[in-house]
């Protein structure tokens, strides 16, 4: 699991890091940042692997970001009247950068550039990238997740198996550190 998952992160940084520098863009946080978005993460593999990460922290560090994540999902999930999530910053978040960055799930490592997601049958989904990227006046640059997707499901399917995980996942990155 470990390798395989490294190495499909790895190809992720690559190309990511690859189209950014074609787009002449770095990101240096911003505003909208990122890490404020409200991302729900679908993999048991990757709960894993972050939690092996977290592992590797000191238990006051730890304790610190547990305390974090206790209230990143207080404040998120009460209803407010706006119905809008909150922007909130991710507890691994200190002083602009994630403490468990070798670690992140693959939407961290996807998020902010224009892209395509190809399913059979029909038209590639697309998404325009992050704001603070200003690609509107940009041509786009072929940016198309869909081989990560089925590289990441292969290697869940391949947890699921050994770890005889069957239930379906829906957690935010607080909820993954809060829950074993």
């Amino acid at each position: 699991m470990k390798t395989s998952i490294l190495i499909l992160y790895q190809s992720m940084d690559e190309t990511w890091n690859k189209i950014a520098a074609l787009y002449q863009f770095q990101c240096t946080g911003c505003e909208d940042n990122c890490c404020k978005s409200l991302f729900f993460h679908h993999t048991h593999v990757e709960k894993a692997y972050l939690r092996h990460g977290f592992e590797q922290l000191g238990s006051d560090k730890k304790n610190e970001i547990l305390s974090r994540a206790e209230n990143y999902c207080q404040q998120t999930f009460i209803k407010n009247e706006t119905g809008k999530s909150r922007k909130i910053m991710c507890p691994l978040n200190e002083k602009g950068r994630c403490l468990l960055y070798p670690y992140r799930p693959m939407i961290c490592r996807l998020h902010g550039l224009p892209h395509e997601i190809r399913k059979p049958g029909c038209s590639p989904l697309t998404g325009k990238g992050c704001s603070a990227g200003r690609f509107g006046d940009k041509a786009y640059i072929t940016f198309d997740r869909t081989p990560f997707y089925q590289d990441m499901a292969r290697i869940e399917a391949d947890y699921r198996q050994t770890s005889k995980k069957t239930c379906k996942m829906k957690e935010t990155v607080a909820q993954m550190l809060l829950s074993p």
